[in-house]
């Protein structure tokens, strides 16, 4: 606490803190800053308002809610009575009451500290006081002319056992209770109940709505001089288990690696064929099935990792052929995968710090009975990136090796965090049950415990309280270094592969990204894990063929990947399937069909299951089909056909794929670009609440006078000459009148060019707008 001159107001007191002290405040409650307050004085009514105090005492621990609570029970009070009373040690309590004036719920009046208005009313509302209309402690404010602590002992000594029962019991009950018959004005001798004993001796205070009240001077007493029962500074304890850092480590690294390999997936697959995007936005039901069988993954983790390629920008609207929107990977993932592993896996990690999305919600019912959708706008919250960082804070305070305790770990964090923020809502709960849950699924938890490679994007072990994790993330120093740490735990690339005799090619590791790609053309994957099987078959080969590979470069590119000979049988596949390739010719007639070998048409006139086909032959070598050449060509691959599209020249068409991109969206912004915006609004606010304060102390003491245009420009002219600030009055377009201190600059064509204090940029003021003007000594 400060030992200056006690303030008359909060706005009085924040008028003599320093920029840096205002600035805090500004930073912990950003609603105060927007728009910028004008002064001091608009500043402190608006830390006031019902709103800004409710999201301030959501930033306050349990300790420091009791803290604030006995100040509010006791109107003004000093530290040292705090501390008497407050059940914590005496630096908890001072540390709390620091905390409390640096969010201004608190002020430093000439009677001690005081709460600011509006306080007791939301800590009655929102607080977890036993009864109605009380804070976190459940009693009632102090009486006006409370008696001391020997006083009430004295009269609580007196009482008879019934009546102390009874006082037991209502304190015990929330501190209120009836009248009933009982009289309102009695004294202790004419007492003829237990409640007119109490009500003689001032210990039940009886209230105009018939009832009676436990004043909180009693209800301290009863619990031994102090607001509460049990220490209030008492922060749980998480159960852990001690395991190997390494282990923690490595594991956490495999979880990353496949993070990343999964949203590679993923983006691959959606360039080529991107979902449309339901009419609210999100993805339907049946795309995210599609996405849980691609990435073979349960529904939720799915989810995850679609909500984790938007939210990193990698995944945006655009419209497809039809000019519906569907979502598309966008441009910034050609340079993205081009990027190490390590590298990618950090910004995956920091967009999921970030991100207010709540992947958690994706399939569950809301309030309506309506099912939740991936990507749907309404899928967020504002204490999403809150409640991953308070839950990784407390998690990176830990030492390493401790990991969360099987069954009782993650019980006991959610009453760790429970105690760090009472006041925030229960769905908070789960989104710290999910946030751990995601965590491990991308690597920033293992087994339970923090690996190395997170702990620089999770900020500053040591304050596990302040939203460490997303202050760390939006520097780009700590993206690098998570980075640094998690590259040598992943795999190395491998270039090859190893064929085999059944078909089948072996990757005995990650393969290079361009290679995979390459492969997954020509092959499917039949099994995932340390070593990746690739199935080839008469379908994968006729597909690399479709995409514009010749059987050339179908041989070149197996003898050039392969640490071992290209097996006869694979030979012999591509061979075949080159050989029947292309024998039929596909056209537009509607469409047409066209093939030297006279029977393969034949056959396929013949075909039972090409009667709906529409097929007619016109030649012997043609036929033609009332099928359009787009539904045709996928209908004649099932019957085992291999067609090739024919130009209108005669020549083969390569119906090769398009990868669609969309344009990434505008609000991916660098984070330190962001963090340096936030600086420069915080400072901007402060300098112009202080030139707001300059202002109001230049202001008369009586209106001034109307100046004409001509005293105007003569007094401009003056403050120019000499060069000193001025105090002016100036009613904007919108006929708003304003006070300013300006530095006047120039003079010219009935227009005033000015430094303006409150917002430190040069602006132009028409003169004839200008009502009063008066000379102001330098601001400082």
């Amino acid at each position: 606490m400060s030992t200056a001159t006690p303030a008359r107001s909060l706005a009085d007191q924040l008028r003599r803190w320093p920029d840096e002290r205002l600035a805090r405040l500004l930073r912990a409650r950003p609603d105060l800053a927007t728009p910028a307050p004008h002064d001091s004085t608009q500043l402190a009514s608006r830390a006031s308002t019902r709103s800004s105090l409710t999201r301030a005492l959501d930033l306050l621990t349990a300790a420091e809610l009791h803290v604030l609570d006995a100040l509010v029970l006791q109107g003004e009070t000093t530290l040292q009575r705090l501390v008497a009373t407050v059940h914590a040690s005496p630096a908890s309590v001072g540390a709390a009451v620091e905390r409390l004036v640096d969010l201004a719920l608190a002020w430093e009046a000439s009677g001690g500290l005081r709460p600011l208005s509006g306080v007791a009313e939301q800590l009655a509302t929102g607080g977890s006081g036993a009864g109605g209309g009380t804070g976190p402690s459940g009693l009632h404010p102090w009486t006006p002319d409370a008696p001391d602590e020997a006083v009430v002992a004295a009269r609580v000594a007196e009482l008879s056992p019934a009546a102390r029962a009874l006082l037991e019991h209502v304190e015990a009950h929330g501190g209120t209770g009836t009248t009933g018959t009982t009289r309102r004005t009695v004294s202790a001798a004419d007492a003829r109940t237990p409640a007119e004993e109490l009500v003689a001796r001032r210990l039940l205070v009886p209230r105009e709505d018939e009832l009676l009240v436990l004043p909180g001077e009693v209800g301290t007493h009863l619990r031994g001089g102090r607001t509460t029962r049990e220490p209030v500074d008492a922060v749980p304890e998480v159960a852990t288990t001690e395991r190997d850092p390494a282990l923690v480590d490595r594991t956490a690294a495999g979880a990353a690696f496949e993070a990343v390999r999964r949203t590679e997936l993923l983006l691959d697959a959606w360039g080529t064929a991107p979902p449309a995007a339901l009419r609210n936005g999100g993805l339907a039901v049946r795309d995210l099935k599609a996405v849980a069988v691609l990435l073979d993954v349960d529904e939720a983790t799915a989810a995850l990792h679609v909500e984790l390629a938007q939210a990193a920008g990698l995944l945006a609207t655009a419209a497809d052929d039809d000019g519906d929107p569907a979502w598309t990977p966008t441009d910034l993932v050609d340079t993205w995968v081009a990027r190490p592993v390590a590298e990618r896996w950090a910004e995956l990690a920091v967009a999921w710090l970030r991100t207010s999305r709540v992947p958690g919600l994706v399939g569950t019912k809301d309030s309506a009975g309506k099912t939740w959708n991936a990507l749907a706008p309404e899928l967020a919250s504002s204490i999403a990136a809150e409640s991953r960082a308070a839950a990784l804070a407390e998690l990176a305070a830990l030492p390493p090796g401790a990991t969360l305790a099987t069954g009782t770990g993650l019980p006991s964090l959610l009453e760790r965090l429970r105690w760090r923020r009472p006041r925030r809502p229960r769905v908070r709960e789960q989104m710290t049950q999910w946030a751990v849950t995601e965590a491990t699924t991308l690597g920033l938890l293992g087994l339970g415990g923090v690996p190395a490679a997170a702990r620089p994007l999770l900020g500053d072990p040591g304050e596990p309280s302040a939203t460490g994790p997303t202050a760390a993330a939006d520097d780009p120093a700590a993206a690098r270094d998570a980075a640094e740490a998690l590259a040598p735990l992943l795999p190395a690339p491998v270039d090859h592969v190893l064929l085999q005799a059944d078909l089948t090619a072996v990757a005995p590791g990650p393969l290079e990204s361009q290679l995979a790609r390459r492969l997954q053309v020509l092959a499917d994957v039949e099994s995932r894990g340390g070593a990746t099987t690739y199935r080839f078959h008469t379908g994968s080969v006729r597909r690399a063929f479709d995409a514009g590979w010749s059987a050339a470069e179908v041989h070149a590119f197996l003898d050039e990947v392969s640490r071992t000979p290209v097996p006869q049988p694979l030979a012999y596949l591509v061979d075949d399937t080159a050989r029947t390739f292309g024998t039929v010719r596909v056209g537009h007639a509607e469409a047409f069909l066209r093939a030297d070998d006279e029977t393969a048409l034949a056959a396929l006139l013949h075909d039972p299951r090409a009667a709906a086909l529409g097929l007619r032959r016109i030649a012997p070598t043609v036929l033609v089909s009332e099928t359009p050449v787009d539904l045709l060509l996928p209908r004649l691959r099932e019957l085992g056909a291999a067609p090739v599209v024919e130009a209108a020249d005669g020549t083969v068409h390569v119906a090769r794929p398009d990868v669609r991109r969309a344009r990434t969206p505008k609000d991916r912004r660098p984070p330190g670009l962001r963090a340096a915006r936030e600086g420069a609004h915080l400072t901007t606010t402060v300098t112009a609440i202080r030139a707001g304060d300059r202002a109001a102390a230049a202001r008369p003491d009586r209106p001034p006078a109307p100046t004409t245009p001509v005293g105007t420009m003569a007094a401009l002219r003056e403050a120019i000459e000499a060069r000193v600030p001025v105090w002016i009055g100036y009613v904007d377009n919108h006929g708003t009148s304003t006070e300013r201190i300006v530095e006047p600059r120039r003079l010219e064509g009935g227009s005033l060019t000015a430094l303006d204090q409150r917002s430190d940029d040069v602006r132009s003021f028409a003169v004839h707008r200008i009502t009063a003007v008066r000379p102001v000594p330098p601001g400082p």
